[in-house]
């Protein structure tokens, strides 16, 4: 038999409602204590292999659920020193993404070989296995601090994202000023994805790459932060058209969504079957 203790019946019912989604076999029972709180006793094996991991796997998701934010509130505020309640809110969105993320880029950030959520759950485990009662609110405040002092390092990769997306944001709206005041030099710009972008005129004439430096000399594109050899967002802040058409397979590529934000509404994307120039991909 295994005596598990929770203080609060919030985190009681979720462990109780992840511990039957992973183990439909199990059984406890549920009674209250005055001096501990919510006592669960579960029917427990040591040697059942499934009923630890399923016991374990339910901690981990309780502590995420409910406790693991207002850890990294806390070293937000206690090591990082923020206390403006929106960039706090951001930075633990940040630190959620890159803890649990399995896109390639949290991967990245958080590096490869780090797996947070392998570590949180090895440290459960140590907790659970060889002993027959578990304090959960003793484990999530004495028994973790090699997590919490893994979790401070990644709270500052959070911050270091979180700096990055509001320097891309100043950037944007330095863009969307700049572009407010510009005469616009074409009514139409149509766009075929790619690295660079392909552009092309109204009636379907290509821009060369000389046309494209022509029209960006003759824009103090440097006030903006643009250099020259940038092909993809320069051409179109110097050319500042009323319209733009994207075509191609991946709206949440870089290179568009950016421009997607910059232009706002005078952005359409549109599939690659869409192009309106199909004598330009038979001959390329």
């Amino acid at each position: 038999m295994l005596d598990v203790y929770f203080s609060s019946n919030k985190e009681v019912i979720s462990f109780c409602e992840q511990l039957f989604h992973y183990n439909k076999k199990i059984e406890l029972h549920w009674k209250t204590s005055e001096e501990w709180g919510n006592h669960l006793q579960i029917d427990f094996n040591q040697a059942d292999n499934d009923l630890v991991h399923s016991i374990v796997k339910s901690m981990v998701d309780v502590f995420v659920q409910h406790r693991l934010s207002t850890m990294i509130q806390g070293i937000v505020e206690e090591f990082y020193y923020y206390s403006d309640l929106d960039e706090i809110e951001k930075i633990i969105e940040i630190t959620n993404w890159i803890i649990a993320g399995d896109d390639a880029e949290s991967v990245q950030v958080r590096d490869q070989q780090d797996d947070p959520m392998q570590l949180l759950y090895s440290l459960f485990v140590s907790n659970v296995k060889n002993t027959t009662t578990v304090h959960f609110d003793s484990i999530v405040n004495f028994r973790l601090k090699v997590f919490k002092d893994h979790l401070v390092h990644l709270v500052g990769l959070a911050i270091d994202e979180f700096k990055r997306e509001e320097d891309h944001q100043e950037f944007v709206n330095t863009l969307r000023e700049y572009i407010a005041k510009k005469e616009p030099s074409y009514n139409i710009i149509h766009i075929l994805q790619g690295n660079p972008f392909s552009f092309f005129k109204a009636n379907g004439k290509r821009f060369t790459r000389m046309e494209l430096r022509m029209q960006m000399q003759k824009e103090p594109l440097y006030i903006v932060g643009l250099d020259d050899d940038e092909l993809n967002l320069a051409p179109l802040v110097a050319m500042a058209p009323k319209k733009i058409k994207i075509y191609g397979d991946y709206p949440s590529e870089p290179k568009t969504l950016t421009v997607i934000n910059v232009f706002q509404e005078r952005v359409d994307f549109e599939p690659y079957s869409k192009f309106p120039f199909p004598y330009y991909l038979k001959n390329n």
